[in-house]
């Protein structure tokens, strides 16, 4: 057995833990930026004991709200602008994966030449003079917290693409499961179902090793369990530190291993379409991924199927694993997610432009079974309509 983990980013998990910012923020200098989405009423109440924290401390805080969904290129431009005038000597990213990634790419514009954009993963790597990050996410969630990946969105190429660099690791991520107990249940269900995506994906990755499985099956364990729980009551706190937990494990998952097929397919979907959130756009395309890709992954799809339906746990793994796919219809179904790109208003026409974008980031090659052009644009015809789901 031969294999490598590496995780460089301190957790700092718990209820409350977000009043130890401060302190934290120190480390690296006392003036920091700190990137949120616009200040309504609920982010403004996730911010205040940041504040009071910050201030405790003695740091001097810029704040740059210009977070978007599927965060631009000219949005991560301005926070870097400020970054750079202000004399950022840090920039805490607070909020959902949307905050966290902005935070990781201003941390690289504000302190290299160009623009983000010049910093994908096929492009120039960005260096050491990166900003120290601090994370502190507000959803479960996207992983961003514990991993060196920071997705843009380039709105002129309907582009959605990735900084991928160890450099963006956070240096410190605070996880604190009271900053959670206000997401609403629209955003509760599409970032849980990310966790979902990113932990199984890992797991049939050619880079899943032993520490991934352990990670990874945990967190689709809570997933399955306390998924539903959090969306029948925000205010439970113990499924809400449960599903930040299986977020956080999944995120080391992918840091670790990868994603496969229906990442590649939500992140052309992201692009595209910037209104359609990315665990929604998982959600389009997952079914008609896992009916393309069972029969090749025949032990992790028994697993699943397995947590998913318990009275399959004498069935042999064959009929477990061709189970699954209708299984996870199911479960999507039940959080509220059954639904296709034509309910997001996708035209036919673009069907065949975006089967081309889902083939631009090398994620699906990484499945156990790679699509070819022809099977893409199947599998985008596929998820055009989604198919309902009686739950049993």
């Amino acid at each position: 057995m031969r294999f490598t983990y590496f995780q460089p980013t301190e957790l700092i998990f718990g209820r409350g833990r977000v009043r130890e910012l401060g302190t934290i923020v120190r480390r690296f200098g006392t003036r920091t930026l700190l990137v949120s989405g616009k200040e309504t009423p609920a982010v403004a109440a996730r911010l205040a004991p940041a504040r009071l924290s910050l201030a405790a401390a003695g740091v001097e805080v810029a704040h740059y709200d210009g977070v978007i969904p599927n965060p631009t290129i000219e949005s991560v431009s301005a926070g870097a602008t400020l970054a750079r005038r202000f004399g950022a000597q840090s920039v805490i990213g607070l909020g959902g994966g949307s905050a966290m990634d902005c935070a990781k790419a201003i941390a690289v514009e504000a302190t290299h030449e160009g623009s983000s954009w010049d910093y994908l993963f096929y492009k120039k790597p960005p260096t050491a003079a990166t900003l120290p990050i601090i994370a502190v996410p507000t959803t479960s969630g996207t992983g961003s917290h514990v991993t060196q990946v920071a997705v843009i969105t380039n709105p002129e190429a309907r582009d959605k693409s990735a900084i991928y660099h160890p450099n963006i690791f956070p240096k410190v991520s605070i996880v604190d499961p009271e900053l959670m107990l206000s997401v609403p249940s629209e955003v509760t269900a599409c970032t849980g179902f990310d966790v979902f995506c990113h932990a199984f994906e890992s797991t049939i990755h050619p880079n899943c090793n032993p520490v991934v499985e352990g990670f990874a099956w945990e967190a689709i364990r809570r997933v399955v369990a306390d998924l539903p729980r959090v969306l029948a009551d925000g205010a439970d706190l113990d499924a809400r530190e449960s599903m930040a937990w299986a977020d956080t494990l999944a995120g080391y998952s992918i840091a670790s291993a990868g994603v496969t097929l229906p990442h590649g397919m939500a992140m052309a979907i992201g692009g595209m379409y910037p209104h359609v959130a990315h665990g929604l756009a998982l959600a389009i395309v997952y079914p008609a991924f896992a009916r393309f890709t069972w029969g090749h992954a025949i032990p992790q799809f028994s697993r699943v199927a397995r947590l998913l339906d318990a009275s399959l746990a004498t069935a042999t793994d064959q009929l477990a694993a061709s189970r699954a796919p209708e299984l996870m219809e199911t479960f999507l179904t039940r959080i509220g997610l059954r639904v296709g790109l034509a309910d997001i208003g996708v035209p036919v026409a673009e069907l065949s432009a975006l089967a081309r974008q889902c083939m631009v980031l090398p994620d699906y090659q990484a499945n156990p079974r790679v699509a070819t052009a022809e099977e893409m644009e199947s599998l985008v015809v596929e998820s055009f309509a989604a198919q309902k789901v009686v739950s049993a």
